[in-house]
């Protein structure tokens, strides 16, 4: 049995990548099904490796390599994105393929200019391309398209024109481990696409249109999608440029988001007040409590909502720290066109829905409605001011929801 097999994704084209099945954490969001990074080998009359690996894995994306070619016979290496889960293994494969030609966007070679000074940058051989510029591998054509900001503003793609193949960089990737490669073996794969967009490109929006403008202009149609984390894309090429599409719009349904923290359950009582007051007016309904649900699907949730409503306790006359490091996370992802409701509970200061107001104010979130605060229970009476704010924030979702 061959260990650490690469695989032909078409002929003549390999995936030489690693699956990362501990990944749990990716700057900052969850991974609970772990991750990979994929690296890709091109035979023609010159050989080029599109993106390399974090350089832990290195040695096994090497051992891959070496099954099918020896490592010095790369003639190219293609840089698409600088960050370090793609490029920190270029160094390590000029040691054994010290004539091999790096390409990246003009960006991209100050990037690694940047990172790379200690590890012989300055004796790389770096070429600068832009969009439209085109690469000769022999029977293959290799074009090279910047994708600005998809999600760093070095970032760039590759496509193969003869096999109309793309290799999307961090553009329709997931964060899940398998040994699958593509779309068609694997479940929920359009779920995890959505979790990836929501926490890694949902910022950039206006630029995802741009990109896929693009593509219609230098007329690029991928029949297979490469991306850099993640399966290969075959059999929904596609339904996932064109949910692409609907993620970029901020495309929204009748939905209300309940998030929350608790500490002796009076802001949950209110949270299932606000759920059961949103459900009776007949509309989605997600409720997400921030110590119980990872934070990366509750932004895939957000996706789709037109409403979110916020609650936070009081905690040392400010907000609890859950909701103050989610409201960071959420203000910098900074999703559009969304209308928020505070609530929370205090003992005898109530600074928590102030704080979380101040945070809202600074992001220019929109507020539905006035914000609601209960002083240490709910009773009675607050439980049915609870119920009416969630149908009205239902009514509120059904006139905002654009699809």
């Amino acid at each position: 049995m061959d260990d650490y097999k690469p695989l032909e994704i078409a002929k003549g084209i390999y995936w030489v990548g690693v699956v990362d099945w501990n990944l749990r954490d990716f700057h900052g969001y969850e991974t609970p099904k772990g991750g990979s990074y994929n690296s890709y080998l091109v035979i023609d009359e010159k050989i080029a490796l599109i993106d390399t690996v974090k350089a832990p894995f290195a040695g096994e994306m090497i051992k891959r390599i070496s099954q099918i070619i020896d490592p010095s016979k790369i003639d190219y290496i293609i840089s698409n994105h600088v960050e370090m889960d793609h490029s920190s293994s270029i160094s390590r494969v000029l040691e054994l393929a010290p004539n091999a030609k790096v390409f990246a966007s003009s960006k991209g070679q100050t990037g690694l200019s940047e990172y790379y000074k200690e590890e012989g940058f300055d004796n790389w051989d770096l070429n600068v391309v832009k969009t439209g510029d085109e690469l000769s591998l022999g029977e293959r054509t290799l074009m090279f398209i910047e994708a600005t900001m998809l999600h760093w503003p070095d970032s760039m793609q590759t496509y193969v024109k003869e096999d109309k193949l793309l290799f999307s960089n961090d553009a329709f990737g997931q964060h899940i481990a398998t040994s699958k490669r593509f779309d068609d073996e694997v479940d929920d794969v359009m779920e995890d696409a959505g979790i990836y967009y929501a926490n890694i490109l949902l910022p950039f929006g206006g630029q995802v249109l741009k990109y896929i403008e693009k593509l219609k202009g230098l007329e690029v149609h991928p029949e297979m999608i490469a991306p850099a984390h993640g399966i290969i894309w075959r059999d929904n090429v596609s339904k996932v440029m064109t949910q692409y599409l609907k993620w970029a719009h901020g495309e929204t349904v009748p939905k209300v988001l309940v998030i929350y923290d608790t500490m002796w359950g009076s802001t949950e009582k209110m949270a299932m007040e606000i759920v059961e007051g949103a459900r009776s007016a007949g509309v989605e309904v997600r409720l997400r409590h921030l110590r119980k649900n990872d934070w990366s699907m509750t932004m895939k949730e957000l996706m789709d909502a037109p409403v979110v409503a916020i609650g936070s306790p009081t905690m040392n006359n400010g907000m609890f720290f859950t909701n103050a490091g989610f409201l960071t996370y959420l203000t910098g992802l900074h999703p559009k066109g969304k209308k928020y409701f505070l609530f929370g509970s205090y003992g005898w200061g109530g600074g928590a829905v102030k704080g979380m107001e101040k945070m809202m104010e600074s992001a220019k979130f929109e507020l539905a409605m006035e914000s609601m605060q209960i002083k240490f229970r709910p009773y009675e009476e607050d439980k049915k001011a609870c119920r009416e704010i969630g149908y009205k924030l239902a009514e509120i979702a059904k006139d905002n929801a654009n699809s």
